[in-house]
């Protein structure tokens, strides 16, 4: 593949490893990281001072910037990986037309609150770019494995099939398999969904569930992401696929989740102030499920999961009394 000019936007523990990735692939990478001084400990040491520190970049000094704006400019390709909390206030700093012509891939597995868009949504409406020319990644795929070189699996997904094959290949190498899919909305949704089931899974372990009921759990999760994907995006889509199975599987179960590890905490007890401080990383589950409840609502859909999640982390109800229902209700 022609090595292409692409500019990523978002510095954490993801952004971090695709990065990684594509200066594996040898392409002409300008990266936007969260502040000033973080882009100058890159440009002084070779790596992020504070996620996946392990990596080493060999980036030009000019191509690391807090500047959103200066970063974009000039490249072909822009890769959005910051928390969906932030990714609005950033793309807000640029001037108009900074995207214009451009081709968007999303790594965020977040909602654009409180709009409660999809971030293809968000840009396409923003930016009055055509959803042809935005991409989605989907795991299952742990960026502190891709920083261990450990083979991982990304899957593409725009309606663009030509585009999703495209960016694919782009990405792809010794320690990443890459496919290719025209669910781009289904795997967004799916990407934020495993996340709520996740932080549940996680919940469970705090409050001392075994790996019996886990499995069930985990069994529900994915029938009950089929029914909210069945509403709300309808396709002829396999839920056994690696984008929608395998990331909840990883996502669920992997102590490097974070939003497994935020459920922990929430089941041990702590309040999610405690649990947003001590994480000190986005759990994209703890926003997503706020969000999700909302549309969910609006198509009258009864996911009980979903629902348990809600009123532990919003209105404050006992986990424990919560899965004690839950679990009459899956089982």
């Amino acid at each position: 593949m022609d090595k292409v000019n692409i500019a990523v936007i978002g510095s954490g523990s993801w952004a971090t490893a695709l990065t990684k990735i594509l200066t594996m692939n040898e392409h002409h990478v300008r990266w936007c990281v969260r502040s000033e001084d973080a882009a100058a400990h890159i440009r002084n040491f070779h790596h992020n001072p504070k996620y996946l520190s392990t990596v080493e970049f060999n980036l030009m000094p000019e191509n690391i910037s807090a500047n959103a704006a200066e970063i974009i400019s000039g490249c072909d390709y822009v890769l959005l990986a910051s928390p969906s909390a932030y990714l609005k206030s950033i793309l807000e700093t640029l001037p108009k037309g900074a995207l214009e012509g451009k081709k968007i891939i999303s790594a965020i597995k977040g909602i654009i609150q409180p709009e409660n868009l999809l971030v293809s949504e968000y840009i396409s409406q923003t930016f009055n770019i055509g959803v042809d020319n935005i991409a989605n990644i989907s795991g299952p795929c742990h960026a502190e494995e891709v920083a261990a070189e450990k083979l991982s699996y990304l899957t593409f997904s725009s309606p663009n099939k030509t585009f999703a094959d495209e960016v694919a290949a782009i990405f792809k190498n010794r320690i990443l398999n890459t496919a290719a899919t025209t669910d781009l909305k289904g795997t967004e949704y799916a990407s934020v969904l495993k996340n709520v089931y996740a932080l549940v899974t996680g919940i469970s372990v705090g409050l001392g569930y075994g790996d019996n009921f886990r499995a069930v759990l985990v069994t529900a999760g994915m029938a009950e992401m089929s029914t909210f994907l069945d509403a709300v995006c309808p396709s002829h889509r396999s839920i056994l696929s690696p984008a929608y199975l395998g990331d909840t599987l990883v996502t669920a179960y992997s102590q490097h989740s974070r939003n497994r590890s935020f459920g922990l905490m929430i089941g041990r007890g702590y309040t999610v102030n405690a649990a947003i401080l001590e994480l000190n990383m986005v759990a994209e589950g703890y926003f997503a499920t706020k969000a999700l409840k909302t549309i969910a609502a609006s198509y009258n859909l009864q996911l009980p999961i979903l629902d348990a999640a809600y009123r532990i982390l919003y209105e404050k109800y006992s986990s424990a009394i919560e899965f004690r229902v839950l679990a009459g209700e899956i089982g």
